[in-house]
């Protein structure tokens, strides 16, 4: 009896380890969700695809993290799809941090900082401003941690004052979109006409470089830029900036907006005017309230970059870099890798709404 009461307990335990045993791991979503991140700010989900679930492709034992500004808008939900989409394809084991909003500075430095612990092997920066990531990025290069910026540049002359290194840069080539942007306005309107330039956050690059690219355009085609002022990302502070320039400059005929959020602002100020049509009206970043407003004729156009495309190779040139550390010079300016724009109007809305 004694013999048979030893086998079954022996028999109740082996089941019970093998139960165990087939319990799943703790995801890195559990690591994202509760790292200590400050209050100002979010660590949001992550994307983490088991090796086990892509037996082609799984053999990096890497962690990475990707630090975007918000994902509050669009543009930055797209990415960030696109990021983890890139990462599930791949195998990779990628955590998403978030900013709660494009203006959380200190957010978002204090999100990379605990990151700095956690034994990531790479990180991709989407930074809110040129500076505010820059002494984490130094810290992060100390702890010999690969970083790729995403986006926002970081500003050269502070990575360089401060020895903070990235090891590559992708972004949509922003003067390019604000060019484009302006030069189709040129295309519907006539020489000397006025026109002005609703810009984003004071001393954001990705503004100032979409609208130096769409000045340097309006002024290359004979135009009179009237207006020129930052809106700060806001759609209210568009809606009123554009308000004002149609009540002082009742012949205005085109606005160029340095982001879609801002644009969406303008189109309200032309419809409360009753000038729909009358003044034509460009966006940037192919956000899908733009396009569907662009399809119904309310808003004139949007140049479309590609979120999803910039967020999936920034994870592609993150992994490489830290695989293939020698084909990556480390520099204050990195070798830039720039992902195509496409301008969006009523002849081709209707495609990108599919």
């Amino acid at each position: 009896m004694k013999k048979i009461l030893s086998l079954m307990l022996a028999m109740t335990m082996a089941l019970q380890l093998a139960a165990c045993s087939t319990g799943t791991a703790a995801s890195s979503t559990d690591t994202a969700s509760s790292a200590a991140a400050p209050t100002t700010s979010t660590a949001v989900e992550s994307s983490a695809a088991s090796a086990a679930a892509n037996p082609t492709v799984g053999n990096d034992t890497h962690k990475y993290a990707v630090i975007l500004k918000t994902k509050n808008t669009d543009f930055w939900t797209k990415m960030y799809n696109g990021i983890q989409a890139e990462a599930k394809a791949k195998g990779w084991t990628v955590d998403l941090y978030t900013a709660q909003s494009d203006s959380d500075t200190a957010g978002q430095l204090a999100i990379l900082e605990s990151c700095l612990s956690k034994g990531y092997s790479g990180i991709a920066i989407a930074p809110c401003s040129a500076v505010n990531m820059i002494s984490g990025v130094k810290e992060a290069n100390a702890k010999g941690i690969t970083i790729v910026n995403i986006d926002e540049q970081f500003d050269v002359k502070q990575m360089a004052s401060q020895g903070a290194t990235c090891s590559a840069y992708i972004a949509t080539d922003n003067q390019a979109v604000g060019a484009k942007g302006a030069e189709y306005l040129c295309s519907l309107i006539s020489s000397g006409s006025q026109v002005g330039v609703i810009e984003g956050l004071k001393g954001n690059v990705s503004s100032e470089d979409r609208a130096n690219g769409a000045k340097s355009a309006f002024q290359a085609k004979g135009m009179k830029i009237v207006g020129d002022q930052s809106a700060d990302w806001d759609m209210q502070k568009a809606l009123d900036t554009a308000s004002t320039w149609m009540q002082q400059y009742p012949d205005m005929k085109a606005i160029y907006c340095c982001n879609d959020t801002m644009v969406m602002g303008a189109m309200q100020a032309a419809v409360n005017a009753g000038k729909v049509g009358k003044i034509m009206i460009c966006g940037t970043d192919g956000d899908t309230d733009a396009i569907k407003a662009v399809s119904e004729k309310k808003l004139t156009a949007t140049v479309a970059q590609n979120p999803s495309a910039i967020g999936a190779s920034s994870l592609d040139k993150l992994v490489d870099a830290v695989s293939n550390p020698g084909s990556y010079k480390a520099s204050s300016n990195p070798q830039k890798t720039p992902i195509d724009s496409v301008l969006i109007d009523i002849d081709n809305a209707s495609k990108f709404l599919q």
